[in-house]
């Protein structure tokens, strides 16, 4: 019986269940014949605070590093905007980060609005995407807010669980990501290490990202009531709301794997693009190895002679887009489509763009 990472309950319902997964981190060189270790992957609700989790972890090692995509730079870049406007960025100001192991730094960006990184308690303690990989979140919290200084303030950024659900992403679950939160569950979740909910932001990237402000003194403005009483109503604490996922995996996967099967049949070929985490779950749970799709394109170098766990699917670069041009290109991750079509242009007319 699983008890929650937050709050530490033990009442909750088991949400969306991937069976044997390999782990998303894993990698194997493509002469690694195999077979590559499974593990469960499963999604447990918790009836009390209502956050989202990870039930089991292999705890294996992180992936190798990805090449940050434009959209989330540029959306860090409009989230600075938005902090600058509303007084939290300025100059002076000392911030502390907890960055994701997949994602850019902001602290570039807020150097350049002349605030001053330190190892101490800061006025700005901010946190992108990092919270999610702890396994204890209550501790992981704990640590977050005693680094606000007073008067200062923790930037807690995730992908909202609200999204996953109107988006059918339930392949966002994936081992080392402990945590899926809800506006409702981050308030519970920053409740007992002393902070509450002031503003809040909502950003398009990964179909629905949000920034949350909490300080010791702080009061909900319009804004975060809205997005609190939004969330609440698109059930992101309801288990047979979140349930759904499970009947989303499986109409999703089988859809997938129809329309790659039809495509083999037509004799046009697919290659992949983007060797992300969240390919992996897909992949395995829709029965797609390289008979369907050959090989997936990823940027980043370190990825270059490696291949998919458990799919055994080959990572190659881009030039493979170059060259003998695929019939469709299947992009694992949407918020890429105008970054890639900016970059592969002898794709336009060409290739059919599917997105996963």
């Amino acid at each position: 019986m699983p008890s929650c990472r937050s709050c530490g309950a033990a009442a909750g319902a088991l949400v969306l269940d991937l069976g044997e997964q390999a782990p998303c981190d894993l990698f194997p060189l493509v002469t690694d014949p195999g077979p590559d270790p499974v593990f469960p992957l499963r999604m447990w609700l918790c009836g009390s605070c209502g956050l989202a989790q990870l039930v089991e972890d292999p705890g294996t090692a992180e992936e190798p590093a990805g090449i940050e995509p434009r959209a989330l730079t540029e959306q860090a870049a409009d989230a600075v905007r938005a902090l600058t406007e509303a007084g939290i960025v300025r100059p002076g100001a000392t911030v502390a980060e907890y960055g994701s192991p997949h994602g850019g730094s902001w602290l570039p960006l807020l150097r350049a609005e002349g605030m001053r990184e330190t190892g101490e308690r800061a006025d700005l303690v901010l946190d992108c995407f990092g919270l999610m990989h702890e396994p204890d979140q209550r501790a992981a919290m704990a640590a977050r807010a005693e680094r606000v200084a007073p008067g200062g303030a923790l930037l807690m950024q995730f992908h909202s669980l609200a999204s996953i659900l109107a988006q059918e992403q339930w392949n966002a679950l994936r081992h080392g990501h402990f945590a899926y939160y809800s506006a409702p569950a981050a308030v519970a979740l920053a409740a007992p290490a002393g902070l509450r909910p002031g503003r809040s932001w909502t950003f398009p990237l990964y179909g629905g990202t949000v920034l949350l402000e909490l300080r010791r003194d702080a009061t909900p403005d319009a804004a975060t009531d809205e997005l609190l009483r939004r969330e609440h109503a698109a059930g992101v604490t309801d288990p047979v709301r979140v349930a759904g996922l499970g009947h989303a995996a499986g109409a999703g996967a089988r859809r997938l794997r129809d329309r790659l099967t039809d495509c083999a049949g037509s004799g046009r070929r697919v290659v992949g693009y983007g060797a992300a985490s969240r390919a992996v779950a897909l992949l395995r749970h829709a029965g797609i190895g390289p008979e369907l799709l050959p090989e997936i394109v990823d940027i980043s170098t370190a990825k270059h002679g490696r291949r998919m766990p458990a799919s055994a699917i080959p990572i190659v670069g881009p030039d493979t887009l170059r060259g003998d041009l695929p019939d469709a290109v299947l992009l694992f991750v949407p918020d890429l489509l105008a970054e890639v079509r900016a970059a592969f242009p002898e794709l336009a007319g060409h290739a059919e763009w599917i997105l996963a």
